[in-house]
């Protein structure tokens, strides 16, 4: 307990008294006890004086007797000495030089303690001895031959040495004068006590009482009481407080009433307020549901408006790219392709716009799956190595080999954002490079973060202009979009959706230099293996020969074997080369060329010839716009060939495999592939837009040996009743019955219930997207129809099975594989994980419902909607979402056993379709 919590325990005029009696009472006990023990000692030592008055003059009177032995007349001598001092001298007695008693006073009961205990040569004065409550005082009685001896010796004066008297002396009178003092001073200092209670508690009336009051009143002002006051004449200062606290009663009392007045007021003004805004609450609940409203619509407005303008530009660029396949002169195939472009940039502004809306309502939903990194890089930048070939830039891919490949995230939007920042940055430089580097910033057991850079030579952007960059339609000068195009969405969609991935990004620019945009971005890694690690122990220590004198080129290769544990020569022009190659001793196991190496004078082939007879396998580096007669010129001289830009996995693949069949160089060049064969297959094709049917219909001719076309859902329904065809594309958005219905009454109700049904829409919103693959449909292909897409939804559906034992929502092969990436093993893999751990799941989730767990039902329930995720079950996973958000809610068990026993129950039908997919692969029945 501390000092303060003490304190408070006592009042005021405890404190007072305390502090006013005990220093009183303290002080007089210390005098009073002082000057009675000196009162003690006056009156012994006056004792001790009158006794040795008496004894000295006596013991030389005695001298006489005892050398005359006259001890009658001694005896009278002392007798009368006592009787005279009676009161005082209570015995005397005389001893001889022997110790023996000579004469006394009067008879004494016992004189034998008067008698001196030491030898009697150490009596040479007067001595004293306390004896209970008397005084026995001892004088030596020397001969009076004494005094003729000027300084007599202790010798001497034991032989002039008669005797000695011993007096008793009576210490009552002494002791009752002590006794009476100590009395005496008691009294005083009671008296004194007394006194000082007296002005103590006149003190405390005067003071602590005033002070008592005073705090009784500023209690009840505290409690609100403020017409309180402290009355009374009070002295000094108190009445200088007593004021103040009246005072300040008062101001207190008068703020009060301005105070109330001041809240009646703000009450008054409160309820006009709250009538007010509970007029605005309704008009702004009214406004809420006119903006929902307007969402709505808005939402329905770019739905139908992505469909109606990607319908007609679906005819446009389809027809002209069928155009392109005809005989044309050079004229018209430049129109043809200047329409086909045209075209193809509108769509691009039809997505920049549709993106950003999704974005700016909130509506873009990421997705969270696995994906290879470098995969989506070079699939990526493949797709932009052309724009960049045009311009004879050098576009270069370094990403640190230190970054795993297999993560999860959004792949489509990882693409999107390095498509929007490498297009613009080969779109704004006319020379020079552009650079795509990826580093790792730092690494955890389930995260990475990655840091990409990319930088161009191109024309930069002014300081104060880079602040317009991330704007939506701005650019940082008016001129760019005339010059280059564009709408100015690019940046801010990329920035909104690194944003929402949880990543940054800025950007760096010097005008007239190049700029370098960079973003980060935070990635899980993945718990499946979407790509196999490249084994790069059989590089190790192997000799390479690089000749590339492109900088960013040469480097990344140079930093990328060095890594790998190659030992790298680096040659930086032809003469260095011829240099290396003078010497005979020195032999490589690798060569790699860059197609840049030889100027137009040098003979490239035999400049090939020389180089491939010093070293074992001979990579080149090409790019497509590369001469066919240059390509035709080095192939006689090269192991593969590698197009530009180098990726990480390209050249791994060429210098771990050096004698697999090389990379034909006209893979390279880019011609258009005439089809000769079609696939045997049956396919029906819907559309209620003529344009959009005969394109299809024209696609379709080429590819498969036998199409059908139909302009609505109730036709397409009636033809699936009656035939049976191996693939059906199904338009969405028709009049009539849509094509969402129209697949679902065909599944209920025709010959085709396990025919792979392929979504044709030019809606590009995630929540149609969703729709479609609720709605039972297989696949989904975006309008425009791209021939390549065409083709490869064919080609994937042509070797996947179909499995008609068992409801497709049940398992869904097709989303199994498309949640795997395409990969049959890995989607074969997660849904054997599935199936293996179903008996298990199934008994803990019915003993959490027999003893109504909701934390463990929680628990299992939470995981195995996270393998539904990866296994194609559309059902399970819905129930699972079902059960896990309403024990989130905390719904009791009892109310949700319903689903929890569906669930058991669809665990059951899972378990039976995947064992049969499981078996029909492993039987060899399905080809992988």
């Amino acid at each position: 307990m501390n000092n303060a919590e003490h304190m408070t325990k006592y009042s005021l005029r405890s404190w007072v008294l305390v502090l006013a009696l005990a220093p009183t009472i303290l002080v007089g006990i210390l005098l009073g006890s002082y000057f009675t023990i000196n009162r003690f000692y006056e009156l012994e030592e006056t004792l001790i004086e009158q006794g040795g008055n008496i004894i000295e003059p006596l013991a030389i009177a005695a001298e006489i007797g005892l050398e005359s032995k006259d001890f009658e007349t001694t005896k009278r001598l002392i007798t009368s000495a006592q009787l005279n001092k009676s009161d005082l001298v209570q015995f005397i007695a005389i001893f001889d030089t022997n110790n023996r008693v000579v004469v006394t006073s009067h008879h004494y009961k016992s004189h034998e303690f008067m008698r001196y205990s030491q030898p009697l040569d150490s009596l040479l004065r007067t001595e004293l001895e306390q004896v209970g409550d008397s005084l026995i005082l001892r004088s030596p009685i020397f001969s009076s031959q004494r005094q003729l001896i000027a300084a007599p010796t202790d010798q001497d004066l034991s032989q002039q040495r008669l005797g000695y008297i011993a007096v008793l002396i009576n210490k009552e009178n002494a002791l009752l004068q002590q006794h009476r003092a100590a009395v005496a001073a008691f009294i005083i200092v009671l008296i004194g006590v007394q006194l000082n209670l007296l002005f103590t508690f006149r003190l405390v009336k005067n003071v602590t009482h005033p002070i008592t009051e005073m705090v009784r009143v500023v209690a009840k002002i505290r409690e609100g009481k403020l017409d309180t006051r402290v009355h009374g004449n009070l002295i000094g200062e108190l009445d200088l407080l007593k004021r103040g606290i009246n005072a300040m009663a008062g101001s207190l009392s008068e703020y009060h009433d301005e105070m109330q007045q001041n809240i009646d007021q703000a009450t008054s003004d409160l309820r006009e307020t709250l009538e007010q805004i509970e007029i605005q609450n309704v008009e702004l609940d009214l406004a809420k549901k006119r903006a929902q409203e307007a969402s709505r619509i808005k939402s329905e407005f770019l739905a139908n408006m992505s469909h109606e303008l990607r319908t007609p530009l679906n005819g446009v660029i389809g027809f002209a790219k069928q155009l392109l396949k005809t005989p044309l002169h050079a004229s018209q195939q430049d129109y043809i392709k200047t329409i086909e472009k045209s075209a193809t940039n509108l769509l691009g502004i039809i997505n920049d716009i549709l993106d950003f809306s999704k974005l700016e309502a909130g509506k873009m939903v990421l997705e969270n799956m696995p994906f290879s990194l470098r995969e989506v890089v070079d699939d990526t930048l493949s797709l932009l190595t052309n724009s960049a070939r045009e311009k004879d830039l050098e576009l270069v891919i370094d990403i640190d080999p230190e970054i795993i490949d297999n993560l999860n995230g959004d792949a489509l939007r990882v693409s999107q954002v390095l498509t929007n920042l490498v297009g613009n940055a080969i779109k704004f430089t006319d020379r020079g490079s552009v650079q795509v580097k990826m580093r790792l910033l730092d690494i955890d057991s389930e995260k990475l973060n990655i840091r990409c850079e990319i930088t161009d030579t191109g024309i930069g952007i002014e300081e104060q202009q880079q602040e317009l960059l991330f704007q939506a339609f701005g650019q940082a000068d008016s001129s760019i979009s005339r010059r280059f195009g564009g709408t100015g969405l690019g940046l801010i969609i990329t920035k909104r959706l690194i944003n929402r991935m949880g990543g940054h990004i800025g950007c760096n620019s010097v005008l007239n230099q190049g700029s370098t945009f960079w973003f980060t971005l935070p990635l899980e890694r993945s718990q499946y293996p979407i790509s196999q690690p490249i084994d790069t122990h059989p590089m190790a220590n192997k000799q390479v020969l690089l000749f590339e004198p492109r900088e960013l080129t040469n480097s990344m290769l140079t930093e990328l074997m060095n890594y790998w544990d190659m030992q790298v020569t680096n040659v930086s022009s032809k003469q260095q080369l011829d240099n290396y190659l003078a010497q005979r001793s020195l032999t490589y196991d690798f060569a790699i060329v860059g197609c840049h190496s030889f100027d137009q004078q040098t003979d490239v082939g035999q400049a090939l010839r020389n180089i491939r007879s010093h070293v074992d396998y001979l990579i080149y580096l090409c790019s497509s716009s590369s001469a066919d007669e240059q390509i035709r010129q080095i192939q006689p001289y090269t192991d593969v060939v590698i197009q530009t830009p180098v990726t990480e996995r390209s050249l791994a693949r060429a210098l771990t495999n050096p004698h697999k069949a090389p990379l034909a160089p006209a893979q390279l060049q880019e011609s258009i592939t005439e089809y000769t064969s079609r696939e045997p297959l049956s396919v029906l094709a819907v559309d209620d837009n003529p344009a959009n049917l005969k394109l299809i219909d024209t696609l379709l001719k080429e590819i498969v040996a036998h199409v059908t076309v139909i302009d609505s859902g109730q036709g397409a329904i009636e033809l699936a009743a009656e035939q049976v065809f191996d693939l059906i594309f199904m338009d969405i958005q028709m009049p009539g019955i849509d094509g969402i219905s129209a697949t679902k009454q065909i599944r209920e109700h025709s010959r085709n219930r396990n025919t792979p049904i392929i979504a044709v829409t030019a809606h590009a919103i995630a929540e149609e997207r969703e729709r479609i693959n609720q709605s039972g449909m297989d696949g989904y292909l975006p309008k425009p129809i791209d021939e390549a897409a065409l083709r490869g939804v064919i080609s994937r559906w042509k070797s996947r099975p179909t499995f008609t034992h068992f409801d497709h929502n049940t398992l869904n092969w097709e989303l199994c594989l498309t949640q795997a990436n395409g990969k049959s093993e890995l989607a074969l893999e997660m849904l054997q994980m599935l199936t293996d751990s179903i008996p298990a799941t199934a008994e803990v989730l019915q003993a959490a419902l027999d003893e109504l767990d909701p934390t463990l039902m929680l628990a299992h329930v939470h995981k195995l909607h996270g393998a539904c995720c990866y296994s194609g079950v559309p059902t399970l996973q819905r129930l699972c979402q079902e059960i896990e958000s309403a024990l989130k809610r905390d719904e009791r068990l009892e109310n949700i056993e319903p689903e929890i026993l569906e669930l058991l129950d669809e665990l059951s039908k899972v378990e039976s379709a995947a064992n049969q997919v499981i078996s029909q692969f492993s039987t060899g029945v399905i080809d992988e």
